[in-house]
């Protein structure tokens, strides 16, 4: 654990591969995330006001899963340069800025909805 908070650990060009339940932790990110893209493609055929969201996430998580399946290769072929584990905090940089795109348009959604509902009022008049 001391090894986590050393700059030599993070930014070495040649690492050490990763411990046995580390690289099942990866592993099962990775099933993870292949999952989440199996629901998401689901929820995104269904017709409705979440269906972009939905779309959104779908991308997040399979961009994610193929990122995540080539690090894995990288790191069972030790791949200096491409295992190294400064891509891994880019990799996670990386998912937390796409994530906070997608939450800032699921905050919209509430002024969708009444934009719609007005709409709906508006043509309830309309012959």
């Amino acid at each position: 654990m001391k090894n986590l908070l050393t700059l030599k650990y993070w930014f070495t060009l040649r690492p050490e591969p990763l411990s046995s339940q580390a690289n099942w932790l990866f592993i099962a990110t990775v099933l993870l995330l292949i999952l989440l893209s199996a629901i998401f493609l689901w929820l995104k055929m269904k017709p409705g006001l979440y269906r972009t969201i939905f779309k959104k996430l779908y991308n997040f998580s399979l961009g994610n899963a193929v990122i995540g399946l080539l690090f894995l290769f990288f790191n069972y072929e030790n791949a200096t340069f491409f295992s190294a584990r400064f891509w891994l905090l880019a990799w996670l940089l990386l998912m937390i800025v796409w994530l906070i795109s997608i939450l800032k348009e699921l905050k919209r959604i509430p002024a969708k909805k009444r934009q719609i509902s007005q709409e709906q009022v508006y043509k309830k008049y309309l012959p």
